[in-house]
């Protein structure tokens, strides 16, 4: 607990007494929205059991989620449409998901520590950190709270495209996935310009 919430300490101890922390969820995945969230806990206040989502069961991330809903001083959670993604790329869409985030918090984080993705011009100092999850409390339960929220829109749209077992993968590559796209095609919410959604027009044939 000690490591995962070092930086948020660092900062507090240099005067930015509300750290938000942002994460993402669905950035590598074949199908559904890209997720992200943000969080600012009160200053001291830990959780048993937090950590990065992957290394949680999804059991313990529902129950997380709920207790930090619960005691955080503000938070907020975002989506971003395949058909934006598609518009645009993926980076971006996940920086407008995160953005939003940030912006919808209230009151203002006095800075923001981001897993992976580098933010500005949002009127307070955003730090961009490889596996922030790791070191920020505050990161790693934004990335518990996308993580959930995320699930819960797949297995919504496994009600909708049963074909693809989204429940299951998440719409992330797994052969089963795999094996349904080259039986039925791309759904409607699957992101048309990921290589292995569509092969490119110099692919077909080689």
């Amino acid at each position: 607990m000690r490591l995962l919430s070092g930086v948020d300490e660092q900062l507090r101890l240099v005067g930015f007494a509300r750290v938000a922390g942002v994460d993402e969820a669905g950035r590598g995945c074949l199908a559904g929205p890209v997720v992200a969230a943000a969080v600012v806990l009160e200053p001291g206040h830990t959780l048993p059991g937090v950590d990065d989502s992957k290394n949680l069961s999804a059991p313990a991330r529902e129950r997380l989620a709920t207790v930090i809903k619960e005691s955080a001083l503000t938070w907020s959670v975002k989506s971003v449409s395949p058909a934006v993604i598609d518009c645009t790329n993926i980076l971006d869409a996940t920086r407008r998901a995160m953005v939003g985030c940030l912006e919808s918090l209230q009151p203002k984080p006095d800075c923001a520590v981001i897993d992976a993705v580098r933010l500005s011009s949002l009127g307070f100092p955003c730090l961009g950190l490889v596996r922030a999850d790791a070191v920020s409390y505050t990161v790693a339960s934004a990335s518990i709270l996308a993580k959930v929220e995320r699930d819960r829109l797949m297995r919504e749209l496994d009600q909708v495209y049963p074909q693809y077992g989204f429940a299951r993968h998440k719409g992330y590559g797994a052969a089963e996935h795999r094996t349904a796209l080259a039986a039925y095609g791309p759904s409607p919410e699957h992101r048309l310009t990921f290589r292995s959604v569509l092969p490119r027009v110099d692919e077909v044939g080689a």
